[in-house]
């Protein structure tokens, strides 16, 4: 089709045109300060829930993670200002407070400092950049491997890239996500419509497997076993007997959903109040934490809705979801609501590229 050839010769500066210069938070800031962070911004509408902020050191003194060397430069005399090391994410927060330390232990925990904090998780573990002159198909390629953000320089005069890079120098950047291809899918709607009108299910795009919580699960072994599992959230799936193991994660498929817990819940939440949170069930925080006024104020969904999709659902009708929502996974379920599979942002953006890739007229 013309209109996906068109779409095909894009490259990411033409993702961009709306993006704001990046916020960041020093290499000796604590995990709190981070938190807070990502909470005000997460309050500003352009923010829409901020789960991860990159961190910025002085020049020279840190190796980046992964090996890379990103730099903001003076844009006139080309000296550096300083040095990206890595990126703290909402799931390096999940691994970092897991633990039975009780109460002094995670007043220790929130005052480390961020730069001991970077690679808690495996995305964490490697910093990338990409430059504005990369096709989009490249940048699909790239954010369709469990890579979920890229920092892009905004005054790149290099013409010729053809995918990531862990060296980069320029005097400002901002951050392309997952989310932001996925709104630019819907943006394009009309033009995918060939590839966007088809079920999840026929293209493939559902993830079979669903690890949950069940509904008798508490706070602090959610965390616990969303650390060990390096999940951003899960499901919470209806318990089966009294006699199941409720700390660890379960096989959630046939199951009835509940509802979902997220490690950007923890996000909302001042240190006492998670201090006291920890020990509740795992279902009423869910239910709880909307009320609290700091996540009303931080969140643009009404609530903490339940997002789910059928086997039967579009890809269009998914990515509304996504984007409205602001999810980055819905939960799959049958006729009868019990619980299928996921499709998570990965899975989309893979989806839409393959289907590029081989022709609408194939599926």
């Amino acid at each position: 089709m013309q209109s996906h050839s068109r779409l095909m010769q894009l490259k990411v500066k033409d993702l961009m045109v709306h993006k704001r210069r990046l916020v960041e938070v020093p290499d000796n800031a604590t995990l709190a300060d981070a938190l807070n962070t990502m909470t005000v911004l997460g309050i500003k509408p352009v923010a829409n829930r901020v789960r991860a902020v990159p961190v910025a050191a002085k020049p020279g003194q840190w190796l980046g993670a992964g090996g890379s060397m990103i730099v903001e430069s003076d844009k006139q005399s080309g000296s550096a200002r300083k040095q990206y090391i890595g990126v703290v994410t909402m799931l390096d927060v999940v691994a970092h407070t897991a633990g039975d330390d009780g109460e002094s232990g995670l007043d220790k925990k929130m005052a480390a400092p961020v730069s001991s904090i970077i690679g808690h998780c495996p995305e964490g573990l490697s910093l990338w950049s990409l430059n504005p002159n990369t096709s989009i198909m490249d940048c699909m390629e790239m954010l369709s491997k469990g890579i979920h953000r890229v920092l892009v320089p905004l005054d790149s005069n290099i013409e010729n890239i053809t995918g990531p890079e862990l060296v980069e120098s320029a005097s400002a950047y901002a951050m392309l996500t997952q989310m932001d291809l996925i709104s630019f899918f819907l943006d394009r709607s009309s033009e995918l419509h060939g590839i966007l009108s088809h079920t999840v299910t026929h293209l493939s795009a559902i993830h079979n497997t669903v690890l949950a919580l069940t509904s008798q699960a508490r706070v602090k072994d959610a965390i616990k076993c969303m650390s060990t599992e390096m999940l951003n959230a899960v499901p919470i799936v209806e318990a089966s007997t009294e006699e199941e193991d409720h700390k660890q994660l379960v096989d959630g498929k046939n199951r009835r959903v509940l509802g979902t817990f997220s490690a950007s819940d923890l996000k909302g939440c001042h240190l006492a109040t998670l201090r006291s949170w920890l020990p509740l069930n795992a279902l009423d925080f869910v239910e709880k934490i909307p009320r609290t006024p700091l996540f009303t104020a931080a969140t643009s969904t009404p609530g903490r809705e339940l997002v789910t999709c059928h086997v039967t659902s579009t890809l269009a009708q998914v990515i509304h979801m996504v984007t409205t929502k602001r999810v980055h996974r819905v939960w799959v379920v049958n006729q009868n609501d019990r619980l299928q599979g996921l499709v998570s942002l990965t899975d989309i953006i893979a989806t839409v590229r393959s289907a590029l890739l081989s022709g609408a007229q194939d599926l």
